[in-house]
């Protein structure tokens, strides 16, 4: 029971909206009373209530949080826009670069916000063992830090080879989570059949990485969650969304990896608004965008009961779910679209080498005469899984040659080490559209070296230099104008306002000019090793299928 002081602080609070309860799967008109952050009592209102519909506080199910550019502060004071309370949160990235100390960094920042971080402790740094990363986090360091109040579930375990193929540490690190009745999120783009069940049945419980409605459903009936995922490179609502229809109670909504602009104009919102246009049960939409993920993780938020906490999200209607207010333990975070809290000023912990590049850094030696066969990347908008062709490319003096004006768009890609002294490792790749362009980050899944993509060797090294002199950032060169998006954050995110930093990163997209939704997004992509079929890392060309490296001339290979 309150004193009497106590009660003077935390005044009770009514409210009279009508309430959408996901439980009876009803709207009704309630009184609402709110006091200390929670929701101590509810009643059927009698008369007019106020304009709008209450819906418990949003959460994204799988969101690196590094990747929008923000740190967490700042990416609360936008997320809160748009109904988001909450997140389950991977620092994978920033692990990758700093190690413990990074996700220390994350967890500190965090806890400067009212908003609801689930954060996980990362279980695969570096994701695999063939790319050189600023930290190695081993399964001794991943029990210790699992042993944490502030670290709810072991991420994703990207090292499905590792987990079918019975890896001490893989193993060690998931039975350290399951000692603890933590939850391990799962990583299996394309494992089905019986892979995919021995992969599960060691104890991992999600996946977010699902193609297609087949691979779902298939993953369903192993009683695996699935998250369907819309980030700005990898989108699969469209593919996934009947799962919904099928199997609501192990559904969820998630981003994954969602750049500033993308997340200033929308987050869960949207998913939910395009799940019901699309015939998908309100109620069941709602569950997944809030109960599911506040059960599977144990999230403290609330779910709009007597004894909940008072997160709770005010919208017009419940087609289009635009957001109204959003209050998270009772205090109003958000209203007409704008946070009521201000921007925070933010360190800007970092790793990265000097180092000065020229265009012969670049050059790709051959045995070859004239011509030669070379694995070529593929990518494809809006997935992160990239396609191989061989393509047979020109040889001059002893060195692969192209040319900007080839129709097959084949250009140079490139993965340069930041932590160490180390060559570029070469590729190509087609079907970017830079033309006469180079575009560049410090930003590459998941060890984030620097990756560079450019038609000639003269503009990777203009491109690369830009990203190492400001110790990170994306870069756009072309000809004698340079963008540049700086991230002095692990070279990773931001210490600027959000709005200026989708603002930068809109221009820089624009200025791309190439025909994917997300260029930097899928230039990061390119270094992610364990996505089939054809990956870069700054130790070489990777299939991902074979899980191994490859050759890049197909010449060569005996």
């Amino acid at each position: 029971m309150l004193t009497a002081a106590q009660s003077k602080l935390h005044p009770l609070t009514t409210m009279r909206y009508l309430v959408a309860d996901i439980f009876s799967k009803c709207v009704e008109p309630r009184e609402i009373d709110i006091q200390n952050g929670r929701i101590v009592a509810m009643r059927p209102a009698v008369g007019e209530v106020d304009a709008g519909i209450l819906i418990p506080g949003l959460i994204d199910a799988h969101v690196h949080i590094e990747s929008s550019m923000l740190p967490p502060s700042e990416f609360a004071r936008v997320a809160v826009r748009h109904g988001t309370v909450g997140t389950v949160s991977d620092p994978h990235e920033i692990a990758n670069v700093l190690g413990v100390a990074g996700v220390d960094f994350m967890l500190a920042d965090a806890k400067r916000r009212t908003f609801q971080f689930c954060f996980g402790c990362p279980s695969c740094v570096p994701a695999t063992a063939f790319e050189s990363s600023g930290a190695t986090i081993h399964a001794e360091e991943v029990a210790v830090i699992l042993r944490r109040a502030d670290i709810h579930y072991l991420s994703e375990m990207m090292n499905w080879s590792g987990v079918l193929h019975g890896d001490a540490q893989v193993l060690a690190k998931i039975a350290a989570a399951k000692a603890l009745g933590k939850p391990v999120d799962g990583h299996a783009p394309q494992l089905m059949g019986a892979d995919a069940a021995k992969y599960f049945a060691a104890g991992i419980s999600t996946d977010h990485e699902c193609v297609t409605l087949e691979e779902a459903r298939g993953k369903a009936r192993l009683g695996v969650k699935i998250l369907i995922r819309e980030g700005s490179a990898a989108r699969g609502f469209e593919a996934l969304w009947p799962i919904l229809l099928e199997y609501p109670h192990l559904c969820m909504f998630c981003t994954d990896d969602i750049h500033p602009d993308m997340l200033l104009n929308g987050h869960i919102n949207v998913l939910l608004a395009r799940a019901v246009e699309r015939g998908v049960n309100v109620f069941d939409a709602l569950r997944c965008a809030t109960m599911n993920p506040i059960e599977h993780y144990n999230i403290g938020s609330g779910l709009l009961r007597v004894g909940d906490r008072a997160d709770m999200v005010l919208v017009h209607n419940l087609q289009e779910f635009r957001v109204m207010k959003t209050w998270i333990a009772g205090e109003l975070v958000a209203s007409d679209g704008q946070a009521t809290f201000e921007r925070l000023a933010v360190e800007t912990p970092n790793r990265f080498r000097t180092a000065t590049f020229t265009a012969n850094d670049f050059c790709v030696a051959t045995t070859a005469h004239e011509q030669v066969q070379v694995r070529v990347i593929v990518p494809h908008d809006g997935d992160l899984v990239t396609s191989e062709a061989l393509e047979s490319l020109t040889v001059r003096n002893g060195m692969i040659e192209l040319s900007t004006s080839d129709p097959r768009d084949i250009a140079f890609l490139a993965v340069i080490n930041r932590y160490v002294n180390a060559p570029p490792s070469m590729a190509f790749i087609r079907g970017l559209g830079l033309g006469d362009k180079a575009i560049a980050a410090s930003v590459a899944h998941d060890s984030h070296n620097v990756v560079v993509a450019a038609g000639t060797r003269q503009a990777l090294a203009k491109a690369v230099n830009a990203v190492f002199q400001a110790r990170g950032g994306l870069v756009l060169i072309h000809g004698e104008r340079t963008w540049m998006l700086p991230l002095p954050i692990a070279g990773l995110m931001s210490d600027q306002p959000a709005e200026d930093v989708g603002a930068n990163y809109e221009t820089m997209t624009r200025e791309v000019g190439v025909a994917f939704h997300a260029p930097f997004m899928t230039l990061s992509f390119l270094a992610l090793l364990p996505i089939p079929a054809l990956k870069l890392s700054d130790l070489g060309l990777f299939d991902a299928r074979e899980f191994c490296f490859t050759n890049l001339q197909f010449d060569t290979e005996k």
